[in-house]
Order: C-alpha cells, then structure tokens, then sequence
C-alpha cells in the first residue's frame, strides 16, 4: 500500500483520464457511425486511450522503484505525461471533427496539429529514455525485477521509433503537394482490408504491428516475472532468483528477435497472417532458440547447489552469477 502512493502522479492521473476517454470512444463506436480511411472514426482515440493507459501506468510504477534521482524522473514521467495529454487532444478533436489526425497536409490547420503531435511524439520517446538510462543505472536489489524492466523500457523504445517510419512519404506522395504524407501500410494504401479491432492491414505489411508488438514489452515482460513469482511456491526452481533471471534475460531476448521478425516482415509488405517461407524460417529459429534457452536456465536451477551449501573445507559453496 505503502509503494502505491509513491507511485508517479501525473502519470496516474493522465492514465486515469484515458480509462475515461476509452468509455466516451465505446459509446462513439456504438453512435456515431462515420468511417474514416476504413475504420470506424472513434476507433483510433479507443486505442490509444487503452495503449496510454497500459503505458503510463507501467512507468508510473517503474519511477516508484527508482532508489536515487528521483527527482529526474518524475520530470522526466511528467514531460510524458503532458506530451500524451496534447497528442490525445488532438486526436479526439480531429475525430470530431471528422478529419484524420496522422498524415493529414490537407490544411494549413491539419498540417500544423499534425507537426505538433509529431513534436509531442519526440518528447514522449525522449522523456521514456530519461527513464530507461535511470533504470539501467539503478540498483535494484531482484535483479531479475531490475532486467525485466529495463528489457522491457528498451524495448518499448525501439517500437516507439517505428513511428518515426511511418512519417515517410509512401510511394505516390510528395511533400508539399500531397494532402497525405505518411502511411501505417506497406505495399498497400491504408484503409484496405483490415484484421478485426487492430485494423491491421491483411494484403500489405503494416508497421503498427511491431509499434504495438514493441511498445507493450513494458507491459509483458514485468508481467512474465510475475507469474514466475506466483508459480515460485508450487514449482521448486523458480524460487531460485538465479533461475528468474535467465528466464527473464531468455523471454528478453526472445522478444526482441520476435520484434525484428514482425519488423521485418512488415517493411518487406507481407501482411503479419500470411508469412512467406523465409518469415516462418526465422520463426522456426527463434522458436528452437527460446526452448534452449529455457532447458538451459530450468537446468542451471536444477544443477546450481542449494542454498547454505558448503564445499570440502567447509567454505561456502559458490555460485553462479548472471549480472
């Protein structure tokens, strides 16, 4: 209860108000039936507000563990707290307002909202790297808690700056002539067919799959050490911390390669439901990898000497360390 309360306000609340937003963007779907560029219009803000959500209050809890330079990160929690707040005013009013927030060069107007969300987007990665560099250098006492967060906040880095490829002009569109410059879609133009609730493309590559994939490592990967926490009492080698953190450092790793696959396949313009033989290759790879991966660390826990364990002249016996 106690860590609860120091967790990063501004973050809180913001988050709070995204629970709110993504209500308001439910009952939109269910009344206003205007579609934009394929979709229903009040489903990106419902998206985002659920994203924002998830993301805000990963590092609001994050910033909470630090041990020292606190101070550095609330500004830095609170500079992404208010660049998300403009991002998502400007997304809602252009909903409103029946126009699309991303891309748009169709006015002066659009065109200026959507070069200010493009600054809030810069400030937002550079306020979540202030965090991630506060994490690496903190000394947190579980290490597999300390590597699960920082792989997590790394990771969520790198799909946050596949945004920044979105903003490139698709083939057909020139800067300063086109009234839309930027697409999610590769190969294909955005608003074709789509997968149901992500609306991510099924006849071209899509980049929102490794920026969703990507960003939500922050979520998946301290989510993953805690349900080894709760099977720890049922399953011997899991109370080991040594055991946690390779399979931290295993999922880790795994997910970052996962990350490149759909990266990969996406700027290559293969939809993510219909991979071709070189794709599903990588996978087979990354696939034998993790299961490796895995019988190494269950079998370092399994082989490791048990805790108090002392050798022939009654030292204590040594272990392995992951640092």
């Amino acid at each position: 209860m106690v860590l609860r309360t120091s967790w990063h306000r501004p973050l809180v609340v913001f988050s709070a108000a995204m629970a709110v937003l993504a209500v308001v963007s439910v009952v939109g779907l269910l009344v206003d039936d205007r579609v934009l560029v394929g979709a229903p219009i009040w489903a990106k803000p419902f998206k985002f507000a659920v994203s924002f959500v998830a993301y805000c209050l990963s590092l609001a809890w994050m910033l909470s563990l630090l041990p020292y330079r606190r101070r550095v990160g609330w500004w830095a929690g609170t500079v992404v707290a208010l660049a998300s707040l403009i991002e998502m005013v400007i997304i809602t009013g252009q909903v409103v307002r029946g126009k699309r927030s991303h891309f748009n060069h169709e006015t002066p107007f659009d065109e200026a909202l959507f070069n200010a969300m493009a600054v809030t987007v810069v400030v937002l990665w550079a306020g979540t790297l202030v965090v991630a560099v506060l994490l690496l250098r903190a000394r947190i006492a579980d290490r597999a808690s300390a590597w699960a967060m920082r792989s997590g906040i790394l990771l969520a880095l790198a799909g946050a700056a596949v945004g920044f490829l979105m903003t490139q002009p698709a083939p057909g569109q020139e800067r300063g002539v086109s009234k839309v410059v930027g697409a999610h879609s590769v190969g294909v133009p955005d608003g074709g067919p789509s997968m149901p609730l992500t609306g991510w493309s099924t006849t071209g590559g899509d980049l929102r799959i490794p920026h969703f994939f990507g960003m939500h490592a922050l979520q998946l990967l301290p989510l993953l050490l805690m349900v080894l926490a709760v099977l720890a009492p049922r399953f011997a080698r899991l109370a080991d911390e040594r055991v946690r953190l390779r399979l931290v450092l295993v999922a880790s790793g795994a997910y970052a390669a996962v990350f490149a696959l759909v990266l990969w396949q996406a700027l290559r313009g293969q939809p993510l439901m219909r991979p071709d033989g070189a794709t599903l290759g990588t996978a087979g790879l990354i696939l034998l990898a993790v299961a490796l991966g895995m019988y190494g660390a269950l079998r370092a826990g399994r082989t490791s000497p048990p805790h108090g364990a002392t050798d022939a002249a009654g030292a204590p016996a040594s272990k392995d360390r992951v640092s």
